[in-house]
């Protein structure tokens, strides 16, 4: 389980994200990149992290089911997941 403090983080930055979208198509349409020097870092897309729904574990991230490999797998052992079921051949 990631820390709290980390899960926290990285949704605020999401809300940030979210809030500057707008300003900074605008502000790329337009090439003023000392515009976009000035907005907080957090605005841009690329700092938020994939993280697992459940862990918050960002390594082994699937993002079709937006969790990590481990929580998964568990989660497909126990059919939790519909339409998933373990193969063997």
């Amino acid at each position: 389980m990631a820390k709290k403090s980390w899960i926290a983080r990285n949704k605020r930055k999401l809300k940030t994200v979210e809030k500057y979208a707008k300003l900074r198509e605008q502000l790329k349409a337009e090439g003023d990149y000392v515009g976009l020097s000035l907005l907080p870092r957090d605005a841009s897309r690329t700092r938020v992290v994939n993280r697992c729904e459940v862990t918050g574990r960002r390594h082994g991230f699937l993002r079709r089911f937006r969790m990590s490999r481990i929580t998964f797998r568990e989660y497909a052992s126990q059919g939790m997941i519909p339409g998933v079921t373990k193969s063997s051949w």
